[in-house]
């Protein structure tokens, strides 16, 4: 599970030191894919796969399920964190969420999600409200 806010930067070549509280789940590899709202999703290896499973088994006539299934893979880039425990971010990922030096990296249960600074703190800004004035459950029977 991951939690929690980070601020890391990119290097000039484009790398991310992922935050120390993941590197242990993460050292055998990740996949980074787009993700809404112009942020990327960090996925374990595992987690990945259990997508793909998913995805495999959505019907194919589906046009949504095939749109989505096009840009997910299409953008999916395997990694494996160096012994610093950075990861690349391929230059077309890093175009797609706008990442260009200050970014935010936060846990999202199963994933993390990488954002541009600037792009993290509007819709944070956004949602926080709407979240702080939720007046019936999201998900009855779990909160």
């Amino acid at each position: 599970m991951f939690l929690g806010t980070h601020s890391p930067r990119l290097d000039e070549k484009g790398r991310l030191f992922l935050p120390a509280k993941y590197r242990d789940e993460l050292s055998g590899g990740l996949v980074i894919t787009k993700g809404q709202e112009r942020c990327l999703y960090v996925f374990p290896v595992d987690e990945f796969q259990r997508i793909t499973d998913a995805l495999r088994s959505a019907p194919v006539t589906a046009k949504a399920v095939r749109d989505y299934s096009r840009i997910f893979f299409a953008s999916a880039s395997d990694e494996v964190p160096d012994k610093q425990g950075r990861i690349t971010i391929p230059p077309g990922l890093r175009a797609y969420a706008g990442l260009e030096r200050d970014c935010v990296v936060i846990g999202a249960n199963t994933r993390l999600e990488i954002w541009a600074e600037q792009a993290w703190a509007d819709y944070e800004a956004e949602q926080e409200q709407a979240f702080a004035d939720l007046s019936e459950e999201v998900l009855p029977g779990v909160l």
